[in-house]
């Protein structure tokens, strides 16, 4: 990409020394190099998109496959060595395990042999005869393809090539097409093996699909709640915040209540005996646990900041201000959310060719079996990376757009003609010269949560092995860890709105925003921080809501499938939906904040040297200042008192 260079560009700015604030005097491209890294980093993703495509077949997992390499419900071609393979099963998408009662699994793989059939029985077979009219009723076999139905009860070989009696009653699965016995006993082995042992993927996905309505019900939920808070920090007032603060509380009591009602529920009422159940029962007390303690810290720091509540209306009144200069930064979440969600999707699609790349082999009786090809393993993780940080380098052009947009706002000298289109300014100045910026402050944050991920592997894995004291080491760096990323994304912001006030690299913009900062983080960081905290509790109130509305609706079909994860599934898009609408209302603070310190920095209200801020935003730091200098001297007195305490003459008692 070529860059352009101001003809504002200022000789002083080469030169050696400290370094002046100018807003917005000169544009040039800062961190090209990164720009071209990311470049082939996804030059190497669509090669792996490339030879998923080739080298993957979807078409298993999706449809299920049997014993001899067909894929069910397709026309399949022949495998060398395997007479039985190769046949159309365009008519035949169910898949039919021969012993579904029993099964069992050698070296990492079912020992029963799996057929592609027409239907499932629906009603149980106890003789070879009823295998035979039931093949001649709904032409699905029963028994292995070289064998005839009619020579099922002639064939001295038919205990290995047909099914063990009785066959039980079985009906398809929600995904991939499988017969499920439907008898409590055979379930519950069946699932104890298939489910539960072997298709983690598969039992995780069908608990999806087969709650698919519920979880889309709540989507929608999370994504209407979410903009009518957003609506709701438009149109702000102090009892508005009261009544908010006092949903929030309600919600976390309420939706903490109905989790141990819960499991309450499912110790004393376990219908069958089946791992999902206690898998669901796992999970209720493990989401119980969570959801007290993080209503039990915000419940103590609503109840610290109680008295902050004017100050919050005064935070998103000057918020609003800003953002209806740019009445159209409320729409930019619905472009990202829409990048975010097609890329994810096309992700999702390359991890599931990745995932059925393999070799086909032939073993004994004809038989196939997949092996996975070589260096699949280090495309997993290649993947994953491209996911991390490509969703946050989307996340942080939103975060740039948005910055880049108040400040063209802000640093704006006749407030009676506004900047013309701020927005498609910011875009255009963000693809022309700070693409790279975007990308190595996204590639520290990756930096940070692919380690995290790691840590969480290895955790799960080796949970059952290992002492005390490492799994003490374990959550001590993932808490770190934690804190890190916290952090880097803090920085990340201001350093992308510095970089749209100066036009410098990310690690000058990141320096200069924290000198900033700091020197005036007695007027700015506690009211900044207030304003972030409710609109975190903005963000709990839209999850709570729609938790509860999952919590009532899996809960009526508790008994078959692990709801467990797909509540889970929805508490994370409708945080994800919330972050991604009201994270404008605190990009737009931060913003604010840094363009604040900015102005303070480089102007003192004289006629030479005035603000850019208006009056009313003058006043309000004006409040802010006498609020904090009221503090410190209220701190001081008592520190002075406390001193002259500790010296006063007292009375010697004996």
């Amino acid at each position: 990409m070529r860059c352009l260079r101001s003809t504002h560009l200022v000789s002083a700015e080469r030169t050696p020394g400290q370094r002046e604030w100018r807003p917005q005097i000169y544009r040039k491209c800062t961190d090209p190099q990164w720009l071209f890294l990311f470049f082939f980093f996804w030059t190497g993703l669509m090669f792996i998109t490339g030879y998923s495509v080739a080298a993957g077949a979807t078409g298993r997992l999706l449809f299920g496959y049997d014993s001899f390499g067909n894929v069910c419900g397709k026309k399949n071609s022949p495998i060398e060595g395997a007479p039985l393979s190769g046949q159309d099963m365009t008519l035949k998408k169910h898949v039919f395990f021969m012993n579904s009662c029993n099964l069992q699994v050698k070296d990492g793989r079912l020992g029963s042999t799996a057929l592609c059939v027409s239907s499932c029985p629906e009603e149980q077979l106890n003789t070879l005869e009823d295998i035979q009219l039931f093949a001649n009723n709904s032409g699905s076999f029963l028994c292995v393809y070289s064998l005839s139905s009619s020579n099922y009860t002639q064939n001295p070989n038919t205990d290995s090539l047909c099914p063990r009696l009785p066959v039980p009653p079985s009906k398809s699965f929600p995904l991939f097409n499988r017969c499920i016995p439907q008898t409590p006993e055979c379930y519950s082995l069946f699932a104890s093996v298939l489910i539960n042992d072997v298709d983690t993927l598969h039992r995780i996905l069908s608990g999806i699909m087969s709650g698919r309505d519920t979880i889309l019900g709540l989507c929608t939920l999370a994504l209407a709640l979410s903009l009518a808070m957003m609506f709701t920090f438009r149109f702000v007032t102090t009892f508005l915040v009261h009544t908010f603060i006092a949903l929030v509380v309600l919600g976390l009591l309420f939706v903490c209540s109905v989790l141990w009602w819960l499991y309450h529920d499912y110790t004393n009422d376990l219908s069958i005996a089946l791992d999902t159940e206690w898998e669901n029962m796992t999970c209720l007390l493990g989401f119980a646990v969570v959801a007290t303690v993080l209503t039990a810290v915000l419940l103590i720091l609503i109840f610290v900041l109680r008295k902050r509540m004017k100050l919050a209306v005064e935070i998103f009144r000057v918020t609003n201000k800003a953002i209806s200069s740019s009445p159209f930064l409320l729409f930019q979440p619905l472009w990202t959310f829409t990048i975010l969600i097609f890329f994810w999707v096309l992700w999702v699609a390359v991890l599931l060719s990745l995932g059925t790349a393999g070799a086909a082999q032939v073993i004994e009786g004809g038989q196939v079996e997949y092996k996975p090809l070589w260096g699949i393993r280090y495309m997993w993780w290649y993947h994953l990376i491209g996911l991390v940080w490509t969703s946050e380098f989307i996340l942080a052009c939103q975060q740039m757009t948005v910055a880049g947009a108040v400040v063209t706002s802000y640093f704006n000298r006749n407030q009676n003609d506004p900047p013309d289109r701020p927005i498609l300014s910011s875009l255009t100045i963000l693809f022309c010269y700070h693409q790279g910026t975007v990308i190595k402050g996204s590639f520290l944050i990756t930096m940070v949560r692919i380690p995290r991920t790691v840590l969480m592997y290895v955790y799960s894995t080796l949970k059952d092995k290992q002492s005390a004291w490492s799994k003490c080491v374990f959550r001590c760096c993932f808490c770190c860890f934690c804190c890190l990323d916290k952090c880097l994304h803090h920085v990340s912001q201001n350093a992308y709105t510095t970089t749209a006030i100066n036009g410098t690299d990310f690690c000058t913009s990141a320096k200069d925003a924290l000198k900033l900062l700091s020197k005036n983080s007695s007027h700015f960081t506690s009211v900044n921080c207030f304003g972030d905290f409710i609109i975190f509790l903005g963000k709990v109130l839209v999850v709570c809501f729609t938790v509860f509305g999952g919590l009532m609706a899996f809960n009526y079909h508790r008994a078959l499938q692990v709801w467990a994860i797909p509540l889970l599934l929805v508490a994370f898009f409708a945080y994800l939906v919330a972050h991604s609408f009201l994270s404008v209302f605190e990009t737009v603070l931060d913003a604010l904040f840094l363009c604040f310190a900015v102005d303070l920095e480089t102007n003192d209200g004289s006629s030479e040297k005035p603000y850019f801020m208006d009056q009313e935003i003058l006043s309000f730091i004006k409040k802010t200042n006498k609020l904090n200098d009221s503090r410190a001297q209220r701190d001081k007195n008592l520190r002075n008192e406390e001193g002259t305490e500790g010296t006063e003459l007292r009375p010697i008692v004996r």
